[in-house]
């Protein structure tokens, strides 16, 4: 049985089966990280686990330029494609609700803090762009436990750093994430 990397390389080789195989593996861990990030304190979109990851294989399966060099790889474009999903659909649902030629629909319809939690998707997804241009590997942090909804020992195993370093990385982002977005 073929491991997630080699999937993952055959898949990028053009190999005939290897994407649908490579899927069928990762789908466990794609899933996993999905419904971690629906759950994660509120779910801030009508996105489901399921629609997060197909999209995502979608995203995977038309970028044929990937160069993604096995699991740990993967799984950190992974959390950068949901974020990425996230962020997009967030938009769209604003824009439409901001009339961008939508139909009306009555204010009773949606929970009051949905559009809360929408705000603050794209806030902090702005928020953490800054922050990338600042310190990369501290976005790296977020990206994975914000909106991959990664545990502090599955980031340390993707960016191959201690659990301590995740640690700090993960308390100075917030830091400066939270002075960003007061």
């Amino acid at each position: 049985m073929q491991t997630l990397t080699q999937l993952i390389q055959g898949a990028q080789q053009g190999e005939p089966g290897a994407a649908d195989a490579m899927y069928e593996a990762a789908y466990p861990d794609l899933h996993r990280l999905a419904r971690a990030r629906l759950r994660a304190g509120h779910r801030p979109t009508l996105l489901d686990t399921g629609s997060l990851v197909n999209e995502s294989y979608l995203r995977f399966a038309s970028s044929s330029h990937l160069a993604i060099e096995g699991r740990s790889h993967f799984m950190c474009w992974a959390a950068r494609a949901m974020r990425s999903i996230i962020v997009d659909y967030t938009r769209r649902r604003l824009a439409g609700r901001r009339g961008a030629g939508a139909t009306r629909v009555p204010l009773d319809v949606e929970p009051p803090d949905a559009a809360a939690g929408e705000e603050e998707i794209l806030a902090v997804h702005e928020a953490l762009e800054r922050l990338a241009e600042a310190d990369p590997r501290l976005a790296q942090v977020v990206e994975m436990r914000y909106f991959g909804g990664l545990t502090e020992p599955e980031v340390a195993g993707v960016l191959g750093v201690t659990e301590r370093t995740v640690r700090r990385d993960w308390q100075k982002a917030r830091l400066l994430l939270h002075e960003a977005l007061a």
